[in-house]
């Protein structure tokens, strides 16, 4: 319970922090955070969380990012839908409040409420074939820098950097396509509020990021190989 808590709290952030800087202060043009600030916030928010819960349950706060270490042998099994459960009913709740909070201003319309999309939906217009695309590519790699940094023979200490620059990184490639998803649990959050497209679009962004997630997984333990075996005494 104390690991599944943690992932929700994780996830409950970043949809609260990420997505809150995208509905209230990229919202107001005399802010003028754009593109930049928002995936800097998304970035910031992940490192934040990592070394706040990672020690406590490895903080995927990311379905996607638990199934691709399911597939890598990094996580068991049974705990995966009690990740996932969590993952979601944390991002809902952080949705949630922050719906409270942008309704408190006149005038406010949910619109997207900062959700993924694509086609007519996606910030600059792109099709369905590029989102899908666009997701599965960054999923991929993000779950190689994951599997990256987090293994026992890369520099210790330093994971939480990494995957957050990673996360600031992709947020500003991917936010013209998709206004960028990479995690289903974000994705699901911010359409449970928003108009009736998100959640008609909802299905590329747990299909994307988990084919991204597994591929990840599937093809970091080949070119990195198994770590050297500790000696016995």
């Amino acid at each position: 319970m104390q690991r599944l808590a943690a992932e929700a709290l994780g996830t409950f952030w970043l949809v609260f922090a990420g997505c809150g800087s995208a509905l209230l202060s990229a919202g107001q043009p005399q802010l003028g955070i754009g593109v930049i600030g928002i995936a800097l916030a998304f970035g910031v928010a992940v490192v934040i969380s990592v070394y706040a819960f990672g020690h406590i349950s490895g903080c995927h706060i990311n379905p996607a990012v638990t199934i691709g270490l399911l597939v890598s042998k990094r996580f068991p099994a049974r705990d995966v839908p009690g990740y996932i459960a969590a993952q979601v009913l944390g991002g809902i709740l952080g949705a949630g409040v922050l719906y409270l909070i942008a309704t408190g201003r006149a005038g406010f319309v949910p619109g997207g409420f900062a959700s993924n999309g694509y086609g007519e939906h996606s910030p600059g217009g792109y099709s369905l074939l590029a989102g899908f695309c666009a997701e599965t590519v960054f999923a991929f790699f993000f779950l190689l820098i994951i599997l990256g940094s987090t293994d026992s023979r890369a520099p210790q200490g330093f994971a939480p950097l990494a995957i957050g620059l990673a996360v600031a990184l992709i947020n500003w490639a991917g936010i013209p396509v998709t206004n960028l998803s990479l995690n289903p649990a974000r994705s699901a959050a911010t359409a449970v509020f928003a108009d009736g497209w998100a959640l008609q679009q909802l299905w590329l962004f747990w299909v994307a990021p988990i084919l991204g997630g597994v591929l990840g997984g599937l093809v970091y333990p080949v070119i990195a190989g198994p770590p050297p075996s500790r000696p016995t005494r």
